[in-house]
C-alpha cells in the first residue's frame, strides 16, 4: 500500500514525500513478537501439563483399577465403594471436620480481637504484625516438631506451666481423647498471624468519617465496634472462612510429622490426606487412593458451595 505525506523542509518550502507501507511486513513483525512471548511462556505451560493435568488425569485413570504401581486390573467403581463404606475413612473425615471447625472458630475471631486492638495503638504496629505473622511463614513441619516437645507429657513446656497454675496437666499426642486438641493448638498458633494481617487491612480500609459521625451521634467505643466495625468486615470474615475450611480440609503435613500416616495414637488425628498417603505409599494401594482423592475433592467442593452461599446470605 503505497501512502503521500506531506513534510516542510527547512526553507519553508512544503513536498510530497512517497510512503511504502507494507502491511504484510507489519502483519509479519506483529506475528514474530506474538511468538517470542509464547516462547517465554512454553516451560510454565508444559511444567502445568506434566505436574498438574497429567497427575490429576493418571490419578482419575487409577481410581477405576486395582493398582500397586506395576500390575493393574480394571474393577469399576469397587474402589470408590470400598473407600465410602470403610469405617476407617469417615473417622478421617470426622478428626478433619472436627479439628477444621475448631482451628477456624477460635482463630478468626481471636484474630480478629488481636487486629482491632493493635489498630487502636498509634505505635508500634509494624513490631506486632511482625511478631504475630512470625509463626505463619515458619515450616509447618518444624512448627509440629516444636510442638512435639512443647506438649511433650513429661518434659514439655505445656505441662510445666499448667502445674505451677495449678491445673491438671495432660498427656496430649499421647492420648487419643488429647491429640486432637494439640493439633488444633498448633494449628491456632500458626494460622493466627495471617487471621491478624488479614483482618488489621480491612481495618485500616473502614472510612474514618464513619467513626466521627458515630461520635457525634454518642455512640461508645464498644457501640462504634459492634455496629460499624464488624458489619463491614463481614466480606473479610467470609474470605477467611472458605479458605480456612478449604486448608483445614486438605491437612496433612503436621498430622503426619506428629502421629505418622495412620495418625497415631489409634488414627485420632488422622486426616482424609493422612488416608490417602497410608493407602498409596504405605499400602500401595494406588487405586484406593485415587478414589479417596476425588471423595475428598467432591467433599471439598460441597462444603466451599455451601460456605459460599451462606456467606453471600450474609453480604
Amino acid at each position: 500500500m503505497v501512502k503521500e505525506k506531506l513534510q516542510i523542509n527547512e526553507n519553508g518550502v512544503e513536498n510530497t514525500v512517497t510512503i511504502n507501507d507494507d502491511v504484510e511486513t507489519i502483519k509479519s513483525k506483529k506475528r514474530k513478537a506474538a511468538f517470542t512471548w509464547y516462547i517465554f511462556l512454553l516451560p510454565s505451560f508444559i511444567g502445568i501439563l506434566l505436574f498438574m493435568v497429567y497427575p490429576i488425569m493418571e490419578s482419575f485413570r487409577l481410581s477405576f483399577f486395582r493398582s500397586n504401581g506395576t500390575m493393574e486390573t480394571f474393577i469399576g467403581l469397587q474402589n470408590f465403594q470400598r473407600v465410602l463404606t470403610s469405617n476407617t475413612f469417615w473417622n478421617t473425615v470426622w478428626n478433619t471436620f472436627f479439628i477444621g471447625f475448631f482451628q477456624i472458630f477460635i482463630t478468626i475471631p481471636l484474630g480478629f480481637i488481636f487486629a482491632s486492638l493493635i489498630n487502636s495503638i498509634r505505635r508500634g504496629q509494624n513490631f506486632f504484625k511482625v511478631i504475630y505473622f512470625l509463626p505463619n511463614v515458619t515450616s509447618i513441619v518444624a512448627a509440629a516438631m516444636i510442638f512435639q516437645f512443647v506438649l511433650h507429657p513429661e518434659m514439655g513446656v505445656a505441662n510445666y506451666i499448667l502445674d505451677a497454675l495449678g491445673l491438671p496437666s495432660s498427656t496430649w499426642f499421647s492420648d487419643p481423647s488429647t491429640a486432637k486438641w494439640g493439633v488444633i493448638l498448633l494449628a491456632v498458633w500458626h494460622w493466627i498471624g495471617f487471621v491478624i494481617i488479614i483482618c488489621l487491612a480491612n481495618l485500616q480500609a473502614i472510612s474514618p468519617e464513619m467513626y466521627e459521625a458515630a461520635k457525634i451521634d454518642g455512640a461508645s467505643g464498644l457501640q462504634q465496634w459492634l455496629f460499624i466495625t464488624i458489619p463491614n468486615m463481614s466480606g473479610t470474615f467470609a474470605f477467611l472462612l472458605i479458605t480456612g475450611w478449604i486448608g483445614s480440609l486438605q491437612r496433612f503435613n503436621e498430622v503426619y510429622v506428629l502421629g505418622g500416616p495412620n495418625g497415631s495414637p489409634a488414627r485420632s488425628i488422622q486426616t482424609m490426606g493422612a488416608f490417602i498417603y497410608e493407602r498409596g505409599f504405605t499400602g500401595f494401594e494406588f487405586g484406593i487412593a485415587s478414589a479417596a482423592t476425588y471423595i475428598m475433592f467432591v467433599i471439598i467442593l460441597i462444603f466451599t458451595f455451601i460456605n459460599l452461599r451462606v456467606s453471600k446470605m450474609q453480604l
